[in-house]
């Protein structure tokens, strides 16, 4: 099993970055593919961004291309979104997920694990 605690979430201005970081627990870390997902008020739960065990493989939705970066750090046992160019649309709670499967995964369904979330809102 594994335990996720997101930090990093606030309020920023439309343009701004923000740093969100994930901490992982248990051992086996670097052996779960590692999401990103938000979820707006009203609206259904989404991902942002997902990452490889490894890390040499990333795949973003197409709203944040560009604009949002996922990394980890398995030897810290650490997941980050780093986000530039906020829009108010980017205003939503961001969950941190861990998945078993062995490739990435998009949908909130291959996720077994999820982090309590942050909310990130983005003032225009």
């Amino acid at each position: 099993q594994v335990q996720l605690v997101e930090s990093g979430g606030g309020l920023v201005q439309t343009g701004g970055s923000l740093r969100l970081s994930c901490a992982a627990s248990g051992r086996t870390f670097s052996t779960y593919v590692m999401g990103w997902f938000r979820q707006a008020p009203g609206k259904e739960r989404e991902l942002a961004a997902a990452i490889s065990r490894t890390g040499s493989e990333t795949d973003y939705a197409d709203s944040v291309n560009g604009r949002f970066t996922i990394t980890r750090d398995n030897a810290k046992k650490m997941v980050f979104l780093q986000m530039n160019s906020l829009k108010p649309e980017d205003t939503a709670v961001y969950y941190c997920a861990a998945s078993t499967r062995v490739t990435i995964r998009t949908s909130s369904n291959d996720y077994n694990y999820w982090g309590q979330g942050t909310q990130v809102t983005v003032s225009s």
